[in-house]
């Protein structure tokens, strides 16, 4: 399917179903599709993303990923909150993006169009440039103050390994390219050898301890990661938010993806998306599997972090702690980005 016809499934699936949500603001592609060709094939491990607008401050659970017309949409739901003015959307690094194209599917009242022009105009000046690299390094903060010794141990692995992953974030917006999610460390490895700064994309991959990571080992981490991935789909009862990640239709961008990444020999790059897969594994396993079940899973994810020396919650606090001394040199390479980059105004 090219890009072009899944933006077109989108749109019919936004004008059949998400206009008759209570509240509804209007719908706009998001993420990776919104970077691409319209003419090219979108890949069996993307999908497309569309955020659906809805007034208050706290929209229903996300639908998440599902099949609709060929496509594989992911949808979420955002308050209308988010959106009140072009100057709010410029600072936010998750949402700038996708208003510098136009990329709004549905607005009955105009109001999402109407922020377009302006977030097209200053998207590349320096000052939001940089206000949405902020945004990042306060994002990774949070992350860190997430990093708690009493949550479930999964939890504590999810805080660290996103507040260590959103530094590419920091980087990518530097470089106005997409922070997209699971490839987020192929695509700061790319912009880092544009730059001439290959070097420091192993003090990124050091913070998950994936530097020495080798290809067999990610491929078994992987098959083990895929037996937990089956489990889970299987087990899955109490409400998760991230549920429909967790099933078969999501199989091909959660494991597909990775297995393309390891076989192509970018496995170290694969290591960020595996490790999040598997934290939501064994939340689920936790709550709704038997307990051989979660005992069985459970050796094959501490082997993945005894490979990246992580053993315990205080293994990770340290961990956590290594990410927040390597932000000022992120932030540093950020400004070296946003010098060197032409098309910062």
């Amino acid at each position: 399917m090219t890009v072009l016809n899944a933006k077109r499934a989108a749109e019919r699936r936004a004008a059949a179903e998400a206009a008759r949500l209570p509240g509804f603001v209007g719908t706009f592609r998001h993420g990776s599709v919104n970077w691409l060709p319209e003419d090219a094939d979108l890949p069996p491990t993307s999908d497309v993303d569309v955020m659906v607008v809805l007034e208050g401050q706290n929209p229903p659970d996300r639908p998440g990923k599902f099949a609709y017309q060929g496509a594989l949409l992911e949808v979420s739901y955002l308050p209308s909150d988010r959106v009140r003015s072009a100057e709010q959307v410029l600072g936010d690094y998750h949402l700038a993006g996708s208003f510098r194209t136009p990329s709004v599917i549905l607005d009955p009242s105009g109001r999402l169009a109407s922020l377009q022009p302006a977030v097209s105009e200053g998207y590349a000046r320096r000052s939001w440039v940089r206000t949405r690299c902020d945004h990042a390094r306060r994002n990774s903060l949070a992350c860190l103050r997430a990093l708690v010794p009493t949550a479930p141990f999964q939890d504590q692995v999810t805080a660290w390994l996103f507040a260590a992953g959103v530094t590419t974030h920091v980087l990518l917006v530097a470089g106005l390219r997409n922070p997209t999610v699971r490839l987020r460390y192929l695509a700061v490895r790319n912009l880092l050898a544009e730059y001439g700064r290959l070097e420091f994309h192993e003090s990124l991959l050091a913070t998950l301890g994936c530097v020495q990571m080798r290809q067999d080992d990610a491929s078994r981490h992987l098959d083990a990661l895929e037996g937990a991935f089956d489990a889970a789909k299987t087990a899955i009862r109490t409400p998760y938010p991230y549920a429909a990640d967790l099933t078969d239709i999501a199989c091909p961008v959660a494991i597909g993806g990775s297995r393309d990444l390891i076989e192509r020999g970018d496995h170290r790059e694969a290591i960020f998306w595996m490790l999040a897969t598997y934290s939501r594994c064994q939340s689920v396993l936790a709550r709704d599997a038997p307990i051989e079940v979660q005992e069985e899973h459970a050796r094959g994810y501490h082997r993945l972090l005894a490979d990246l020396g992580v053993s315990s919650s205080a293994d990770l606090q340290q961990r956590g702690e290594q990410v927040r001394l390597t932000l000022p040199g992120v932030w540093d390479m950020a400004e070296a980005i946003m010098e060197a980059n032409p098309a910062i105004e």
